[in-house]
């Protein structure tokens, strides 16, 4: 079996070896190229044609979000961003999500061996999760273009019946498409299926799509310029909001919805969240798997498209409907209900679950006790199947606004996948579907 090719980018020389000593030890594996600026990387892209790409984010004369850019115009492909810990850096890194790239890991310190370590590990996961996901993405294309197929000999084949047999027929119930059905069909069918080993990848990937790029998808809708505002008010300048937070403040709040993503999630949030009016009458509480530093950039990138305030969490935070609060990278976030302040966040350093922190399951689990209150769950986008454990114990105790996104439009269909199988999700929607869903479940309480 051929191994996957993978062009390391990164204007250091130094890491460039450590990254490419790290590829080079797994057999499934093989540095096709390095390149030190952006401008080298798209050239090499070109000529080698790479199944996946580590680009460094900061570098000279060209950086590494504008050489994304050229990268996936020349054919969408995974791409995993090797960002520095300044401000700068952190921010392009969020740019670079949501321009496409698979995910980030953060560059190491040059004089710490364990710290440089964790991190080529943390690289190697990524590599497999990518070309697993590419893998998923090329069979479920295939089983889509064997159900429109399917489709169109169904239709053809009927309208070639006398048109007076068809006029005298009225189809029923169970042969009119439901579009919910029919978008879900293929991902639920591939739900019920374990995902391939990462041995057999390579092969079904060109078996199955020779010559074609499984990540291929719909380009995306040109992004929407948002009209200038004024200032988004504060709680204190809310004049449908109590003044103080009394007991009042508990029954501002009828409705609460709780998000988690992982991989792909900051481009998933993006679409979610310019999809809530800014009149939304629940607040909207998210576990983004990310590390510190990273979640403030994420919401201060979202606050400025999403017509709420979104805001990084912190101990203590009360809640309130019109805002999204993004759990801070590094700690878990739970909801607590208080007599003086209301429903707030609470924060802690408590060890990882699931090998994370912040955890959805962490999130969803304080959710339970809050049955005063019409709880919402979704999972979207992600590795892994941190948050579907708590989902079905959200659901068996009574929870049913339960959403997942469909295979359809998930980077990485893990999360949600996991509580498809479970059999506690009762809306399997594709991205662009969920906000006015979940808009309609909390309207329909008002």
């Amino acid at each position: 079996m051929e191994p996957f090719r993978v062009l390391v980018v990164d204007d250091s020389a130094f890491m460039r070896k450590i990254f490419s000593d790290f590829i080079e030890r797994d057999a499934l594996f093989q540095v096709v190229g390095t390149a030190e600026n952006g401008q080298e990387a798209v050239r090499k892209v070109k000529e080698l044609n790479p199944d996946a790409v580590t680009l460094d984010v900061e570098m000279p004369e060209m950086n590494g979000l504008d050489a994304l850019k050229f990268i996936m115009e020349l054919g969408p492909r995974p791409v995993i961003m090797l960002s520095g810990l300044n401000e700068e850096g952190m921010k392009e890194t969020i740019l670079a999500l949501e321009a496409g790239a698979f995910d980030f890991i953060r560059k190491p310190s040059i004089t710490n061996a364990l710290g440089i370590e964790q991190v080529g590990q943390e690289l190697m996961k990524q590599l497999h999760a990518a070309m697993q996901a590419k893998q998923r993405r090329a069979l479920w294309e295939e089983e889509e273009r064997a159900r429109q197929a399917a489709q169109h000999q169904t239709s053809s084949s009927r309208a070639s019946k006398p048109l007076g047999k068809l006029a005298d027929k009225k189809p029923s119930a169970k042969e009119l498409p439901q579009a919910g059905h029919i978008r879900a069909n293929a991902a639920e069918v591939l739900a019920r299926q374990e995902p391939p080993t990462v041995g057999e990848e390579k092969r079904r990937i060109r078996e199955v799509l020779p010559g074609t790029d499984p990540l291929r998808r719909k380009p995306a809708a040109p992004e929407k310029r948002r009209k200038p505002e004024s200032p988004k008010p504060s709680s204190a300048g809310a004049d449908s909001r109590p003044a103080d937070n009394g007991p009042s403040s508990l029954a501002a709040i009828t409705d609460l919805v709780a998000v988690g993503c992982s991989t792909g999630g900051p481009r998933a949030l993006k679409a979610f969240l310019e999809g809530i009016p800014s009149g939304f009458h629940a607040p909207i509480v998210i576990v983004q798997h990310m590390p510190p530093k990273f979640t403030k950039s994420l919401a201060q990138r979202l606050n400025s498209f999403s017509g709420l305030e979104v805001l990084e969490a912190a101990d203590g935070m009360p809640l309130e409907p019109g805002k999204a609060y993004i759990a801070p990278g590094g700690s878990h976030i739970r909801v607590r209900r208080t007599e003086k302040n209301g429903y707030v966040i609470a924060t802690s350093m408590d060890e990882p679950r699931n090998g994370h922190r912040p955890s959805v399951d962490t999130l969803f689990e304080s959710l339970l006790p809050l049955t005063e209150l019409t709880r919402h769950a979704i999972l979207m986008t992600g590795m892994g199947s941190d948050g579907a454990r708590m989902m079905k114990k959200l659901y068996d105790s009574g929870v049913k606004s339960t959403f997942a996104e469909s295979e359809e439009t998930c980077v990485v269909y893990g999360m949600p996948r996991s509580a498809v199988e479970l059999g506690c999700v009762n809306d399997v929607l594709p991205l662009q579907e969920l906000a006015p869903k979940v808009v309609q479940a909390v309207n329909n309480r008002k």
